[in-house]
This record gives structure tokens, sequence and C-alpha cells, in this order.
């Protein structure tokens, strides 16, 4: 299998609506979904071996730059949700695709794309392509999975 056929890394984490996440007709608030994102990009980002800390380290920051959601319908207290993360582009920028569903039914619920760019820490300079490191952890991940 050639590196561009290889799947590209995915995870998943299941949620619960809580009370705190709601307003007074138990539908969470819009903003509580890029948190519930966030929480998909790390599991996503731990699969690599290239969570927050890991870009730390290796001397980038990582910002977000970009972040799409499209609402089809509303989260609501108590529900259970499954919010998928897929890395979708990476040799430029790391474009993420998520997808929140309702754990019983499958129904798609929402979905969303973030776009993060690779920063020095050293010279706050954004880069026009992903450090090697990146590319370096996603190939590994490619290997580990066939």
């Amino acid at each position: 299998m050639t590196p561009d056929a290889r799947p590209l890394p995915r995870a998943s984490v299941a949620l619960e609506v809580p009370f705190h996440d709601v307003d007074m007709m138990e539908v969470a608030w819009h903003g509580h979904y890029v948190r519930y994102l966030e929480i998909a990009r790390c599991r996503l980002l731990d699969a690599i071996d290239y969570n927050y800390p890991q870009m730390k380290s290796s001397g980038f920051a990582w910002p977000i730059i970009d972040l799409r959601l499209r609402y089809a319908a509303p989260a609501r207290f108590g529900q259970h949700l499954n919010v998928e993360a897929r890395l979708s582009e990476w040799e430029h920028r790391l474009k993420i695709d998520y997808t929140i569903r309702c754990a019983e039914t499958a129904k798609r619920l929402t979905r969303a794309w973030s776009v993060q760019v690779a920063v020095g820490l050293g010279d706050g300079e954004m880069r026009l392509a992903s450090p090697p490191v990146l590319s370096e952890r996603i190939l590994a991940w490619q290997e580990a999975q066939s």
C-alpha cells in the first residue's frame, strides 16, 4: 500500500451532555460544541503521539486559525453523543473534520472542521509547511496500523 492510500488517523469519544451545558430548554448551548470537538481532537492527537505537550516539546505551537460548525439538530441534556475527529490534511496545515452524532440513533447532529498551523515557538513565525515531526508521527501511526 502506498503512503497516499494509507488511512489517516481518526478517533472517537463518547460524551454525555451535562446539565451545566444546557439552556432552560435543555438544549446544549452552541458554544459548548467547541469543547466537545476539543476533547475529540485531543484523543486524535494522542493517537498519533503529538498532542499539545509534544507539540510544545518539538518547538511548535499549533493555534487554530479557522473553525467551522454546522448544526443539523440540537444536543440535549443527558443525551449521549459520539464525537468523531478525523485527520483530513496535514502537509501544510492540520485540518481535522468532526461529526457529532447521537450515540443511540447515530443521527448526525453537527459537522465541523478546524484548521491549525505550525508556529515556531522561538521566532513566532507561521510555517508554510508542517514540520517534519508531524509527518513522522503520522507515518509511524500508519505503519502501526498495517
